[in-house]
């Protein structure tokens, strides 16, 4: 029997926005999405886009900078999806600039783009039809949130956007008038300019995440090691549990 190859996605006629979308795992990203019959939308800092095939480009590109997201707010609320998946790894570096430049890319930059999209969902949820899909953030932490890197600034930034994220997570699974999807993307290592060491590759990883985001996970878990599958589900729950209970503590 011939398999059906019409099979819809969930993501078809979305409008899916990538930053990081000219690194190895933005245009795998981008040619999974693609394929899924998204509409996808490339953040970029660079303007050079020689040598990018064309299953790898995406339809449209949007130039940005870390330090100005606000330029991007009224852009922002035109997407469905929102998938934060830039990043920045100084490996050996710890000086100063090096601090800066890590904390800036791989954690302030990404808590301030989930700020502004989070507000335009709210702004827009008044005049929202109760039957349209609900806006979504993807925020790409990695396996370096809970796990070695060797690269001691990369991962404690990502343990930062990480938390953030958890802390964002735990709020809006209260809030009964919330509209908003927030998922992360704990990634093993995989082959790219960051981690030119990587084990998996990036095609790959795009598809199992394209895959489990179909399922609606909140933890998208793709790596070949074991213990994160154990790991990190718990941390989450344990970060969930911690931050309500604090929340009721200063409620009394």
């Amino acid at each position: 029997m011939k398999k059906n190859s019409t099979v819809k996605s969930r993501f078809k006629g979305l409008k899916i926005a990538i930053t990081g979308s000219k690194g190895s795992l933005g245009k795998s990203l981008i040619k999974e999405l693609k394929s899924k019959g998204a509409y996808v939308v490339g953040l970029t800092h660079s303007k050079n886009n020689n040598n990018i095939k064309k299953e790898t480009t995406p339809d449209e590109w949007i130039f940005w900078s870390c330090g100005k997201e606000e330029l991007l707010s009224s852009k922002l609320n035109s997407f469905d999806i929102l998938i934060l998946n830039h990043g920045f790894n100084p490996k050996d570096l710890i000086n100063s600039k090096a601090i800066s430049k890590t904390l800036e890319i791989n954690s302030l930059s990404y808590w301030k783009l989930i700020q502004i999209f989070e507000d335009s969902v709210k702004k827009n949820n008044s005049n929202k039809d109760k039957n349209s899909n609900s806006k979504e953030i993807w925020v790409n932490t990695s396996e370096a949130e809970i796990q070695i890197a060797f690269s001691p600034l990369y991962e404690i930034s990502k343990r930062l956007i990480g938390e953030i994220v958890s802390l964002r997570k735990s709020k809006l699974l209260i809030d009964k008038n919330n509209s908003l999807i927030l998922r992360k993307l704990i990634l093993g290592p995989f082959k790219s300019k960051l981690n030119p060491q990587g084990i998996l590759t990036s095609d790959f990883i795009a598809k199992k995440i394209i895959n489990r985001a179909e399922k609606d996970n909140y933890l998208i878990i793709v790596t070949p090691n074991p213990l994160t599958y154990l790991l990190m589900p718990s941390i989450e729950l344990i970060r969930v549990f911690y931050t309500r209970f604090i929340m009721k503590i200063y409620s009394n």
